[in-house]
């Protein structure tokens, strides 16, 4: 009797994850639309040949891919900056596994994500060449993961605006005679005068976690009104993690 309650029981239960394979394609990729890149939507990739296929639709990614040939394929993109002049406020940016990608000076004025397409961070690099001041700079809201961003001067991050949240990345200033003029991030953002009550969610600020951060004079210099806070450090065998928050400080 037990077993056949439990039997009725996994039948039911496989009947009711069925039914959303009834939806229509449409309904299932606005569904993805709003799930975390990695690791959900990732993982929704791994379900079926169907799910795979909408969960790596152009329409929820942008992609890079250093060796692509075909420039015509919707949604794939062989550099980062040209990602980002094609993006939409609010796309999320597949970059590429493997080799270096440059980026040097790239501008971000909308809301986007950018992720690296590895295991571990160092697995997707981008490179700032010698003489540029920042290899990212970011005047919008926006999250970077999963990456690794390495500039010989000048620095790796530069946040002029909006909310910047840094994790599991790996930022690296190379070694270099005029460290003092490296820094892992720079933040010259000023807080706009809001209500005290809405500088938590509406002000401009960065978050960085589970972060490791080399080289450089300082892990982040502050030219504005933000001031480096919460800070915590986990001493791994052979890395260094930081968390911190660059932030109004509360009087």
């Amino acid at each position: 009797m037990e077993t056949r309650k439990k039997s009725k029981r996994l039948s039911k239960s496989w009947s009711d994850n069925s039914q959303i394979n009834k939806l229509d394609d449409g309904c299932l990729m606005h569904i993805f639309s709003f799930l975390l890149p990695i690791p959900d939507r990732y993982n929704t990739a791994l379900v079926c040949h169907r799910w795979m296929f909408l969960a790596c639709h152009p329409r929820l990614w942008l992609r890079v891919d250093r060796m692509v040939k075909d420039l015509s394929q919707p949604g794939v993109f062989p550099t980062v900056e040209a990602a980002v002049s094609a993006a939409r406020p609010g796309d999320t940016i597949l970059i590429g596994a493997g080799g270096s990608h440059i980026a040097s000076n790239i501008q971000i004025k909308k809301p986007l994500c950018l992720i690296g397409g590895g295991d571990v961070p160092e697995e997707t690099t981008l490179i700032c060449s010698r003489g540029s001041e920042s290899a990212l700079e970011f005047l919008s809201t926006c999250k970077l993961a999963n990456l690794t961003v390495k500039a010989e001067l000048g620095c790796c991050l530069l946040h002029r605006s909006g909310k910047l949240i840094i994790d599991c990345c790996f930022l690296q200033c190379e070694s270099d005679p005029l460290d003092y003029l490296s820094y892992a991030i720079i933040s010259t953002s000023s807080c706009p005068k809001v209500a005290p009550s809405l500088l938590k969610c509406c002000g401009d600020g960065v978050s960085v976690s589970q972060t490791r951060i080399e080289g450089g004079a300082k892990a982040v210099l502050t030219s504005g009104s933000l001031a480096l806070q919460r800070v915590r450090v986990i001493y791994a065998q052979t890395s260094i993690f930081f968390w911190f928050d660059v932030e109004h400080r509360e009087q």
